[in-house]
């Protein structure tokens, strides 16, 4: 509230949540001078400092006597006449015109007045809820003013006191050190304080547009305002600065779009004043003329003006806050600088204002960066003020470019627009280097970002010469010339970067600008048909796969309309995006079922060209066969087909082949009749191939065919009955018994082929799937199959089963992977059935035994970790080392799977969290997800897994270390050691930030790693050193993750195996793991070895008597029960109550007598009422001790 510096009625100020700010009783008269703060005794200040800290009660007082209905319209008046700028402001229930217009009306009959009205509004918006005191300076000299601007903190009454000079008063803000821990109105989040923020923006803006024609130019408001804005932007407050600030920067570009309309003036002032000149005659004046030379030279004089009050704010706020600390400070002033330099480039778009816009291209903070490009961005697009930027290109173009890397995508992407702009507006400012650079990144993973590179390879790639870009009609008169050019451009570019696995990205990244070239269709396919071309461009054969590729991706980019994988999820379109796909998909479809017969047959021998064509069918709308009349296509199509697979004996094109069929093969559709005969047709033709060569394979007195041609036949049979087995059924051909018979005569007799084995083991395990599926139909149809169905198809599981578990110590390694893949996909299968289905089901139900699961662990740690470090391993070239790593994800992938599904025991894991930081860049991933899966189960026994892990690899290293050196000196020092503790630390973080949720993990990892590391002889611990003392070292790591009452908690179990020995002998390097995790768990900084002994007795041990049941509870895992020392009983089941409650160990619920509610719930209801009884019967002490502790556990479950 401001003392007015002249008699006034009561102007108290109702603050933004309807609490009011009231002056003090003293107003000071013009001219007067108050107490400077620092003077003031300490009567005095209690005085202050109970008026600031009564405003809410009269605040309220206030709202309720306005909130009741009174017919008392003198009471009635009272309350509007409260109501002040602020608060109009705030509501924002009246037109801030109108607002505007009566403060203007009020400054005309009193600008002192109205100035400090407008100064409280400043105030208030600040968020202050404090007092403002005015004085006027006229009489004082220089030297006294500037003692008295102070910013000081009355320790005595904790009140905050600011002076500042706001021409022409020195004004005094007084408020209470609250304000810098609340939220300030422009911060606070909702609804109504955004609402607030936009309303205060506005003020600003209409506040300027209204006076512009009136008082703007009086020489006492805007230097008033400027003194005030600066003096707030200068405070310690980040309240005061940031407001002011917005305030000031807001006021700017109001005074920016003062002078845009200034301009307009001038110039009818100045055609008005040459019309007036030609009409009076020569040498002559009249007043009309001298009229209107007089308002030529004020308009012309306006600007000036304008320009002083914008140097004058610029310099006052934006020079002193651009750097601020608070980075929503900065993104205000780089936000509105650029808006000045694109609306007003006559004064701002110069070197001395956007180096301020450079040098902050380097802010530490994402959302700056990004107002600084935006910023930016707005001057490249104009290409008439490209000029001016020069300099700027020159000192600022690398760090521009260098963003486009930046590790915030949304900055990324604005950077990658402004090169764009830069590249396509500023000449050779961006280099062809630089631009190819840029290409690149058409295969990021963001869309965004490649969707902007894919724009500038486009306007880039594509643009045509110089002197056919000036014909009007070339893309008209010769689209094929037009279209083969860009798409010659288009493959040249992908070959020559060498991302030959990327095509889909790279259609992704064009498909928004490629102007229709990639759904030109005709012209794609008549580049392939040769058609229209001379021989001389003609696409060579690597050209031709690219564009083959470019097909494929674009044909299903047309249907799906989604990107990639990786590139974000699925599009929602519109109705009318919608019906504009299905429109371009059948448009697609009736181009292809013509064209694709053709093109299959002349590239049949193209192994990679047919498979990419083979995708096309499936994303046909087939209903287009029968509409269109095209039935005679579809007939070529299959027969195309069917020659494919006779001829070809590659997996890929036997499963795109398969993968048609079942498309195709739909009972909706008109079209399966025919497809379906052609399909039986097909796999009658395979089987009687493969029974020939069975017939051949296995001769009576010989044992079985193995040259070298019928060994290929054999296999390239297995492999089309295995591809088409993975998507149709083939039971009634019963090619799984003949296959099982091969695997069968290899277990027990050996020499088989390995190019048979690999696809018979493949189409057994389809065949049985297949039966499975059958069954389950049955049983849904509610015709369950037989008893001995069942017993049959087990049979042949178990069969199978058995043949895989032999082949994992086949000689064959591709072998030996495939049996171990399909060995774990059975095993998920088979650990699942007779679950949901019927209980006949559960005769099929089988979970491996310790053997088979040891056998297995041991495989993935003979075939996945074992070579890790081999010399062959590193000596390998880059393709193949890569091809290695893959195939052992997918081996550790498979096995984790079993253990994330419960199929396996969970410490078998703890072989593969071993390796979790040797292989963390090759498997990490696949470990971490591991570990989250598995503690999804079981929190308690995933926690177990990993103390396991490390206490396994502690005592390997200490078996190594103990082994190479006779005395344990420098344990802590050594490689092996530092890695185990970063392997914990890494354990820890997998637990995140949810500390209740992990509670009872944590809490178990340190009662276990507590008992390894004192585990040892119990009649010797009083007398020798804990056997692995040092293990407490990695469990330090965990202390982080524990809550404060925990971490008591845990200290005192860990002082049960403290022996009086060892307060006495704990000295030298020797205990110091002992006083590392003491210290992580009380959180002292001491370093002195001789204060750990005394350390251990801030917190009294419980008596000796209580040491053996205190033990056993804990090692029953029941921490509730555990009776705290140096405390009452009372003050004992309280601390258990409302700390412990989350901690049973083995059930997460507490019964009482009515029903089983959740812990939390218990605690939530029954916490407040215990509190209110137990404390009156605590001392003292234990009071204050347990209020600390629980506020930390509400705050925790809040």
């Amino acid at each position: 509230m401001i003392a007015e510096p002249s008699p006034a009625p009561d102007t108290s100020q109702k603050e933004n949540d309807g609490q009011e700010a009231t002056a003090p009783a003293s107003a000071v008269q013009n001219g007067g001078c108050v107490k400077n703060p620092s003077n003031l005794t300490p009567k005095e200040r209690k005085k202050v400092r109970e008026q600031c800290e009564n405003v809410r009660k009269k605040n309220i007082l206030r709202r309720k006597r306005s909130s009741q209905p009174e017919n008392d319209e003198d009471e009635i008046e009272e309350v509007v006449e409260a109501v002040t700028l602020f608060e109009v402001v705030s509501l924002g229930k009246v037109a801030m015109q109108s607002v505007v217009d009566d403060w203007i009306e009020a400054y005309k009959e009193d600008r002192d007045l109205a100035l400090l009205d407008l100064i409280n509004f400043f105030i208030q918006c600040s968020g202050c809820q404090g007092m403002v005191t005015a004085e006027m300076y006229q009489s004082l000299h220089s030297s006294d003013i500037l003692k008295k601007m102070i910013e000081k903190f009355d320790e005595e009454t904790g009140l905050q006191y600011k002076r500042f000079m706001a021409r022409p008063w020195i004004l005094t803000v007084t408020w209470p050190m609250e304000l810098e821990d609340e939220g300030y109105p422009i911060v606070k989040p909702g609804p109504h304080w955004k609402k607030f923020k936009a309303n205060f923006c506005e003020f600003t803006a209409v506040l300027i547009q209204q006076c512009q024609y009136s008082i703007l130019y009086d020489g006492y408001l805007m230097n008033t305002i400027t003194s005030l804005l600066s003096g707030l932007t200068g405070s310690v407050v980040r309240a005061f600065r940031h407001t002011s600030t917005l305030a000031a920067m807001k006021l700017v570009t109001a005074l920016v779009s003062v002078i845009q309309n200034l301009d307009v003036s001038i110039h009818n002032a100045q055609q008005l004043y040459e019309v007036e000149k030609n009409r009076t005659p020569e040498g002559e004046t009249g007043p009309r003329l001298d009229e209107l030379d007089r308002k030529r030279k004020e308009c012309q004089q306006k600007p000036v003006e304008i320009e002083n009050m914008m140097n004058a704010l610029f310099k006052g706020t934006f020079v002193r806050r651009y750097r601020d600390v608070i980075p929503e400070i900065r993104i205000v002033c780089i936000e509105e600088m650029g808006s000045w330099l694109k609306l007003y480039p006559n004064m701002f778009l110069n070197d001395c204002y956007l180096k301020y816009v450079g040098w902050m291209l380097y802010d530490k903070q994402a959302e700056v960066r990004l107002k600084c490009l935006q910023g930016l961005r707005g001057l490249y697009e104009h290409k008439e003020l490209i000029f001016k930027m020069g300099l700027f290109n020159t000192r600022f173009k690398s760090r521009i470019v260098s963003m486009t890397t930046d590790k915030e995508p949304e900055v990324a992407v604005e950077a990658m627009k402004l090169v764009m702009l830069m590249a396509l507006h500023c000449g050779n400012t961006v280099s062809s280097e630089e631009c190819e650079a840029m290409y690149h990144f058409v295969y990021a993973t963001y869309r965004p970002l490649a969707v902007v590179a894919g724009e500038l390879l486009c306007k880039r790639l594509f643009c045509l010469p110089p002197g056919e870009e000036e014909a009007p009609h070339f893309k008209k008169k010769n689209k094929f010339v037009y279209s083969f050019r860009r798409l010659k451009k288009l493959i040249l570019f992908f070959l020559n970067h060498g991302f030959h696995k990327h095509v889909t990205y790279l259609v992704d990244s064009l498909w928004d600008w490629e102007d229709g070239l990639l759904r030109d269709w005709e012209c794609l396919t008549n580049l392939l048909r040769n058609k229209s071309m001379r021989k001389e461009e003609a696409f060579t054969d690597a050209q031709e796969t690219v564009l083959v590729e470019i097909i494929a991706a674009a044909v299903r980019q047309t249907v799906e309309g989604h990107p990639p994988v990786g590139r974000g999820g699925r599009k929602v379109l519109t109705a009318k995006e919608r019906k504009s796909q299905m429109e371009e998909c059948a448009r697609m479809t009736e181009h292809f079922i013509v064209v694709l017969p053709e093109l299959l047959a002349k590239y049949s021998s193209d192994i990679e060209k047919v498979t990419n064509f083979l995708q096309i069918p499936q994303y046909y709308n087939l209903n287009v066969y029968v509409t269109g009349r095209l039935e005679k296509y579809l007939d070529a199509l299959l027969k195309e087909m069917k020659e494919l697979v006779h001829r070809h004996s590659d997996l890929n094109i036997l499963e795109a082949c398969s993968k048609v069929y079942s498309v195709f093969c739909n009972e909706q559709l008109e079209i399966f009749p025919i497809v379906s005969e052609a399909r039986h047709q097909l796999i009658e033709e395979m089987v009687k191939d493969f029974y020939q060569l069975l017939d051949d394979f296995f001769q009576e007195e010989e044992g079985f065919d193995v040259s070298e041609e019928h060994i290929l036949r054999m296999s390239c049979s297995l492999k089309k009955l295995t591809a088409f087995h993975n998507a149709h059924d083939l039971t009634s051909w019963h090619i799984g018994d003949w296959t099982l018979k091969i695997l069968n005569f290899e277990k027990e007799n050996g020499g088989l082929p390995v190019e048979t084995l690999i696809p018979a083991l493949q189409c057994s395990y389809f065949a049985l799937l297949w039966q499975l599926e059958l069954a389950t139909e049955a049983l849904v149809a509610e015709a369950p199959p037989s008893q001995e169905t069942l017993l049959e198809l087990k049979e042949q599981m178990t069969c199978f089963r058995l043949i895989c578990e032999s082949y994992l110590n086949h000689h064959n390694n591709d072998v030996r992977e495939k049996a171990f893949i399909l060995l774990c996909d059975l095993l998920i299968v088979l650990s699942h059935q007779g679950v949901d289905e019927d209980e006949d089901f559960a005769l099929l139900k089988f979970l491996p035994d310790h053997d088979l699961q040891a056998k297995m662990i041991q495989f993935v740690k003979d075939h996945v970790f074992g070579e890790i470090n081999s010399p062959e391993e590193k000596n390998k070239e880059e393709a193949h080392r890569l091809d290695s790593i893959y195939r052992k994800r997918v081996i550790l992938a498979e096995y984790c799977k079993l253990i994330a599904y419960n199929v396996v025991e969970m410490m078998t894991a703890v072989e593969i969290y071993k390796h979790y930081m040797p292989t963390y860049h090759d498997f990490g991933d696949i470990i971490k997800e591991t570990i989250n899966r598995t503690r999804h189960n079981d929190r308690i026994e995933s926690a177990r897994t990993l103390i396991v892990c490390l206490q396994e690899l502690y005592q390997n290293h200490m078996a190594t270390y103990c082994s190479n050196n006779s005395r344990k000196k420098h344990i802590e020092s050594s490689a092996n050691f530092a890695s185990i503790k970063e392997l914990a630390r890494r354990f820890s973080l997998t637990f995140g930030w949810d500390q209740m949720n992990s509670r009872e993990s944590i809490a178990m990892i340190h009662k276990e790693g507590i008992d390894f590391a004192f585990h040892g002889d119990s009649q010797d611990i009083d007398y020798y050193l804990p056997p692995n003392l040092t293990f407490l070292v990695i469990i330090s790591e965990f202390s982080n993750k524990l809550l404060k009452p925990d971490k008591k908690l845990v200290y005192y179990y860990l002082q049960e195996f403290v022996t009086d020995h060892m307060l006495l002998t704990c000295k030298g390097e020797k205990w110091h793991p002992l006083y590392c995790y003491r210290s992580s768990l009380i959180g002292t900084d001491d370093d002195a070895e001789s204060t750990i002994a005394s350390s251990f007795r801030e917190w009294p041990p419980p008596d000796r008597s209580k040491v053996i049941a205190t033990k056993r509870k804990f090692s029953d895992g029941s921490l509730m029960d555990i009776s705290l020392p140096g405390s009452s009983r009372q003050a004992t089941d309280l601390h258990s109550d409302s700390q412990l409650s989350f901690f049973s160990w083995k059930s997460k619920t507490v019964t009482s007598d009515e029903n089983t509610m959740d812990v939390s719930s218990l605690v939530v209801q029954d916490t407040t009422q215990r509190m209110d009884d137990l404390m009156e019967s605590l001392p003292e002490e234990q009071t204050e001790d347990l209020n600390e502790e629980i506020d930390v556990l509400d705050i925790d479950e809040q």
